[in-house]
């Protein structure tokens, strides 16, 4: 561990050892023997952690305590007193201190406290950072991204909505392509008209024809009325065609024409009506292999290939992880009910270091199992499926987990997250509450209020 720490104390015996000790734990250390005295030092310059005695002869630890708080509210101040001045101590955890230690000091718990404050000023810097790069960095339509390759996507995406020119947006599954049809909607001409979504994928020849370009009442059984297909619903707007790739070839001179011609014919009509619709496109296929295959029409694929977006995979944008990361808990903490504040720096490391086949929804899959499963103030690598850290780890691959959690009380995925933790710590509570990133007397509560019994043949 390392950081700048202020030592505050007007006993220079007591001062001078705790220096030596401190940076023989690697700290770098500044000693002052007044609260006035720490005061100006900490308007001076930048410290990570100030560690004051309480009494001292012109300005008390308390003073000092209220005015470095004021002027900084983010430094952790831990208070040391003697054991006749618990009370004082309890007022200057009342008014902002990070902790109190009681002299003579136990090094074990003063490392520990430091080590523990510490992180827990890196983990709301690490915070406060992303929330500013959430506010400030390219968020466009819902996109989040920060990387050169988001932003150069975004520019060209701003660039080419404002034309009216047919868009084929390409990318591995998962990566947000309906996000990029949806911006470019947003931010065009046509963004007071409907953009309408039709999955190509899950339909038929026949229903497919029906969605797209409507029906006469009889056209076919179960048409008991006449209805407008998707085209006609996207009048004066756009139209995206997700999984574009995946429809069939006799409804691909039909959708060509479509394209061509701004006109279509309802299934069972003769007449032909007119449409204004811009067309975008999106497919996770290599279109012109399947052009060369045979399997996609060449006239068809050139129509929608006019601009080309690609939409990276996650691993081509690690550096985007942690702000995707810190909008999914945020959601997934408000939705469940949960106050989660953020990520342990292992946790983070596991999320930015894994491949995410699945790219952004395995992401969002995955936090969102993490935070119902979170019991304490930071997402752990614990709360991380198994499976991911596993293969970060270089460990043997684990048995995949769930990714959601659907249907279970809270109460009931928060019992199971404290029974593992108790049962592979070796109903270590003290290792436990660290793990899961709670106090032992907060540990001991939730035992007894879920009743789990340390050798519960159930656990």
């Amino acid at each position: 561990m390392s950081g700048a720490l202020l030592v505050v104390d007007d006993d220079r015996a007591h001062l001078s050892m705790l220096r030596t000790v401190l940076a023989g734990w690697g700290y770098r250390v500044t000693g002052v023997e007044d609260g006035g005295e720490a005061v100006a030092a900490v308007r001076e310059r930048p410290f990570d952690g100030v560690l004051m005695d309480v009494r001292m002869a012109k300005v008390g630890g308390i003073e000092a305590l209220q005015r470095i708080k004021a002027y900084n509210p983010a430094i952790p101040v831990i208070i040391m007193t003697a054991y006749s001045s618990v009370d004082t101590a309890v007022e200057a955890m009342k008014r902002g201190a990070y902790d109190y230690l009681t002299k003579p000091l136990n090094f074990d718990d003063l490392r520990f406290t430091l080590e523990r404050a510490l992180e827990h000023m890196a983990l709301a810097r690490e915070n406060k950072s992303l929330r500013e790069q959430l506010a400030g960095d390219a968020v466009l339509g819902g996109i989040i991204g920060a990387s050169k390759v988001m932003r150069d996507l975004l520019d060209t995406v701003v660039t080419v909505a404002v034309t009216e020119a047919t868009v084929l947006i390409t990318g591995e599954s998962g990566t947000g392509k309906e996000l990029i049809a949806r911006a470019i909607h947003a931010n065009s001409a046509r963004r007071e008209g409907p953009l309408v979504t039709v999955n190509c994928a899950a339909l038929t020849d026949t229903l497919l024809e029906s969605e797209l370009f409507g029906h006469e009442k009889g056209a076919f059984t179960g048409a008991d009325r006449k209805r407008d297909g998707r085209f006609m619903q996207a009048q004066d707007g756009s139209i995206f065609l997700d999984e574009v790739g995946e429809i069939p070839l006799a409804m691909q001179a039909k959708l060509l024409r479509a394209i061509q011609e701004r006109e279509i014919q309802r299934l069972g009509s003769d007449s032909v009506l007119k449409v204004d619709v811009r067309i975008i496109a999106a497919t996770n296929r290599d279109l012109l292999a399947d052009v060369q295959a045979g399997r996609f029409r060449e006239d068809l694929y050139y129509r929608l290939n006019v601009v080309n977006l690609r939409m990276p995979a996650l691993r081509e944008r690690s550096e985007d992880i942690p702000l995707l990361a810190r909008h999914f808990l945020e959601r997934f903490a408000a939705r469940n009910r949960k106050e989660v504040k953020g990520f342990t720096p292992a946790a983070m490391d596991i999320l930015v270091r894994y491949p995410w086949p699945g790219n952004v929804r395995e992401l969002e899959n995955a936090l969102e199992r993490a935070v119902i499963m979170a019991v304490g103030d930071y997402l752990t690598e614990r709360e991380l499926p198994t499976n991911i850290v596993a293969l970060v780890r270089g460990g043997r691959a684990a048995e995949a987990q769930p990714s959601s959690m659907a249907g279970l009380a809270l109460e009931e995925v928060e019992k199971a997250a404290i029974s593992q933790t108790l049962k592979e710590t070796g109903w270590n509570k003290s290792e436990a509450a660290k793990l899961l990133g709670i106090t032992r007397t907060t540990l001991n509560s939730k035992i007894k209020k879920y009743g789990i019994l340390e050798n519960d043949p159930a656990r």
